[in-house]
Order: C-alpha cells, then sequence, then structure tokens
C-alpha cells in the first residue's frame, strides 16, 4: 500500500509539473525581471536625484560668483527634467534671478507660473505667488491681488504676514479702511511677524485710526533706536 500511495504522489506530482511547471517557472522569471527591473529603475533615479542636488549646488555657487547666466544654464535642467519639487526650486531660482536683473514683468510671469503649477509644492507655490504679487503688484487690479493671497492673510497661516500687508494696501487701492485697519492691527500684534514688518502695519493701522499697540515699552524702544543710530558716532 505505501508502494502503491507513492506512486499515485509521484503520478500526481508529475502532473501537475507537466500541467503548471512551465507557467511557475514563467511567472518566477517575470517576478524576477521585475525585480531587476525595481532596482535599475531606483539605482537611476537615485543617480539622476544626486546629479541634480550637484548641479542645484553649482548653480548656487555660480550665483554667489555673481554669475547669473551660467547659473541659469545649470538651473535649466533640472527645471525640466527634475522632481517636483527640484523643478520648482530651480525654476524659483530662475525667476529670482530675473528679478535681480530689474525684470519685474519677466520675474511676476515665472513666479505666478510656479504659484499655479499643482505639481509644485505648496510651500512653493505660496512663496511664488507672494513674490508674483510682489513684483506686479502695481500693474494688478486690487481684486485680483486679494483673489491670489486672501487665503494666507489670515492669522497662524506662515505667509500671514506677508500676505497680509499686501492685502491690505489693495484694500486701500479700493477705499476699503475698514477691512485694511483691522488687517494690518492684526500683523502688528502677532508675535511671529518681522520686527521690521510689524513696526510698518502698525504705523498703518494708527494712520488708519486703529490701535494696535500691545507692548507700549518696545514701541519707544523702537521709535528711540532710529534717534540713537542717527546721534551715534561714526565709526
Amino acid at each position: 500500500m505505501r508502494e502503491v500511495d507513492e506512486a499515485v504522489r509521484q503520478d500526481e506530482a508529475a502532473e501537475f509539473a507537466r500541467r503548471y511547471g512551465v507557467l511557475i517557472i514563467a511567472l518566477v522569471l517575470l517576478a524576477l525581471a521585475a525585480f531587476g527591473g525595481w532596482l535599475w529603475w531606483k539605482g537611476h533615479r537615485e543617480g539622476n536625484r544626486e546629479k541634480a542636488s550637484e548641479q542645484f549646488i553649482q548653480a548656487l555657487d555660480q550665483l554667489d560668483a555673481g554669475n547669473r547666466a551660467k547659473a541659469t544654464t545649470e538651473l535649466a535642467p533640472i527645471a525640466q527634467h527634475g522632481t517636483p519639487a527640484a523643478t520648482a526650486g530651480a525654476e524659483m531660482l530662475q525667476a529670482g534671478i530675473l528679478e535681480q536683473k530689474g525684470d519685474k514683468a519677466g520675474a511676476a510671469k515665472a513666479f505666478l507660473a510656479i504659484a499655479d503649477d499643482k505639481n509644485a509644492p505648496e510651500a512653493y507655490r505660496n512663496l511664488a505667488a507672494i513674490r508674483g504679487v510682489s513684483n506686479s503688484y502695481d500693474t494688478m487690479k486690487p481684486e485680483d491681488v486679494i483673489a491670489r493671497l486672501k487665503p494666507m492673510a489670515a492669522p497662524g497661516n506662515p505667509w500671514f504676514g506677508s500676505a497680509g500687508e499686501l492685502v491690505g494696501l489693495a484694500y486701500l487701492k479700493q477705499g476699503r479702511k475698514d477691512l485694511a485697519g483691522p488687517l494690518f492691527a492684526s500683523i502688528a500684534k502677532d508675535t511671529d511677524v518681522p520686527q521690521s514688518l510689524q513696526t510698518r502695519a502698525r504705523q498703518m493701522a494708527g494712520v488708519l485710526g486703529y490701535d494696535a499697540v500691545t507692548d507700549v515699552d518696545q514701541v519707544l524702544a523702537e521709535q528711540r533706536r532710529p534717534a540713537r543710530q542717527a546721534g551715534a558716532p561714526a565709526q
């Protein structure tokens, strides 16, 4: 009975191998090929990232040296073929180069293109929107400034100070002092906003009749600082 049982099992194994052996071998080879392809793709991607990082560093070095044309050349391939974050970073630098050259219209167009790029990381898009509006503020309609930046012009938003200042100025263009005043007052009271921006916002709020003073001693110190600097002896 044992011999018969073993013979039956051998026949079943042979029949299974005959029916499914080729398919199993094909699946194993396909899995190995897929794994090899994944390893190649991963290595290729890492290599491209390293190359892009080197090009990015070289571009920054060229900018530090004042070689804007060379920096633009280094940034071009990253902007065209980099990852979404690398592309956005390269495009931000390219727009900044245009800004340095005095081409405000070109810089604004480049920044706003990044702001409208859904593939770019949100932080890049928000910063690009502010930079774009800053460079084209004089030619933009107030309602367009407000529509683009108002979502960021809210307390607690990381871009509240910069976006809020531009939105507040747009409100003034519209004659909406009732909206501009409280916004400038909120910026002045926000301790996360840079001090220089707080000072400007406090002054604007005061001119519009809104109290934005939270620390009298700090305000007095800020007012005395220019006087001390003006009276300081020349070094």
